[in-house]
């Protein structure tokens, strides 16, 4: 999401890094730069205004100026100051009530209201073991509540929704999870594609009647500084607790993220960061800005290694290689898949400390998508083919390209790449087998990595 932006505060900061010594002028010019980056990042100016002269006043203090490292010293401010912009702090959900905790969910049609409720609920069931109801309060648009109920399914959650309209189904809810004892009820509400007077009115309805101690609106992050507008009609009716802010795996520009909370007071509390159910997480300030600077965010990889690696699998794949058996096309095809479940390899290099400098066209070529291509490709090769890639000649180069919708030239690329993982592999057996296999990766042309984009 903050890749544009990124990518413009890198590059002015680089330049402050270069020099021996800062000036008022030099901090003014490079905060002109930064000023420039914020607004076309469709950041609110009020925000940018706020940010900037925070920045600048503890810029240009002494204490910056005799700095030994001088650049770096800013770029630690700014850093701070995109914290503190941001709300300092992970505000998590606050479900210290009687149970049933109610969570009302509200946003415009099209944020993703459905979808983000579907993955807190599987949150809060998987990393807080609660027990989670969810209903839907859309009669309006087709199979929105049948959406909610197969979803909820999918995540293993109950769905109730009986009554014969949006609030009289938020009290039954209520009522059915009081029977069941049920920890926490989320309630989906409606959405329009403009913020109306009857919308209004139905939505606090359903407020007054449930009294959630959560009211979240739902961001499309895409929407940039239109977000802030609509948060704050929705605060004035509902007095909002806190933001889920959806489809930051886009190539949105940033500007809801850095406005919302300067504007509106309110604190962004999840990021959604994909398709998937299991794609959202806790928005960490600190960790968001260290992203934006080319800092990485090597806590949040860790805890997504934690969770979504099959470590059984992959201490398989070890004691494989430590064995000499080798490294095959199945191996390299869960090792695949299970990057893909933490974002791909594009969103493992945005959280690694130093890949700031990495050019853009390096991260575009490990996008997720290119890694679906691989596996396709290798899902298109027989059970024989993927043990034996020797096997793979040209009829059958013909054959995988077809069943896979990727072209021959793409065969012989993945083939040679893993021709050449498979050499690293051997390389990382005995006494100083990593340096090696590290110093071999290097010399692909990647930081770490074989280039699998190329």
């Amino acid at each position: 999401m903050f890749a544009q932006l990124g990518d413009r505060l890198q590059a002015t900061f680089r330049d402050l890094r270069g020099r021996g010594r800062l000036t008022e002028e030099n901090i003014g010019d490079s905060l002109r730069e930064v000023r420039i980056a914020l607004l076309e990042a469709d950041v609110a100016l009020p925000a940018v205004k706020s940010f900037l002269e925070r920045v600048r006043e503890r810029a240009v203090g002494e204490d910056v100026l005799k700095s030994l490292t001088p650049g770096q010293a800013v770029v630690k401010v700014v850093h701070d100051q995109l914290v503190a912009l941001m709300g300092s702090h992970n505000d998590g959900l606050n479900l210290t009530t009687r149970p049933p905790a109610v969570i009302l969910v509200a946003g415009l049609q099209g944020a993703g209201k459905t979808t983000s409720v579907a993955k807190l609920a599987r949150y809060l069931v998987e990393r807080e073991s609660r027990q989670v109801l969810v209903t839907s309060t859309d009669v309006y648009r087709p199979a929105a509540m049948e959406q909610l109920e197969q979803l909820a399914e999918q995540v293993g959650v109950r769905y109730h929704a009986q009554g014969s309209g949006p609030v009289e189904i938020a009290r039954d809810a209520l009522k059915q999870a009081r029977v069941a004892s049920v920890d926490v009820v989320i309630v989906d509400t409606a959405g329009r594609l403009h913020v109306d007077q009857n919308m209004m009115d139905e939505v606090a309805a359903i407020h007054a009647a449930v009294t959630p101690i959560e009211t979240l609106f739902v961001v499309d992050s895409m929407t940039g500084q239109d977000a802030v507008t609509s948060a704050r009609a929705f605060d004035e009716t509902l007095k909002l607790t806190g933001m889920v802010l959806t489809k930051t795996d886009g190539d949105a520009r940033g500007g809801a993220a850095l406005s919302i909370r300067e504007v509106t007071g309110k604190p962004i509390k999840f990021l959604g960061t994909g398709e998937s159910l299991d794609a959202l997480e806790p928005f960490y300030p600190e960790r968001v800005a260290s992203r934006i600077l080319g800092m990485g965010d090597v806590v949040t990889l860790v805890e997504e290694v934690e969770r979504k690696v099959d470590r059984a699998q992959a201490e398989k794949v070890a004691r494989k290689i430590s064995k000499g058996k080798g490294f095959d096309f199945e191996d390299f095809r869960e090792q695949l898949q299970q990057v893909e479940q933490m974002g791909g390899l594009g969103s493992l290099l945005e959280k690694l400390p130093g890949m700031g400098d990495v050019p853009a066209s390096v991260k575009a070529q490990v996008g997720g998508a290119g890694t679906g291509r691989l596996v396709a490709i290798i899902n298109s090769m027989t059970s024989k083919e993927r043990a034996f890639p020797a096997l793979i000649k040209g009829s059958r180069k013909r054959r995988i390209a077809a069943g896979s919708g990727t072209q021959v030239q793409e065969v012989n690329r993945l083939l040679k790449q893993f021709t050449q993982m498979q050499k690293m592999m051997k390389k990382a057996k005995g006494k100083g087998g990593m340096a090696r296999m590290l110093g071999q990766m290097q010399g692909m042309g990647g930081p770490g990595m074989p280039p699998f984009g190329r």
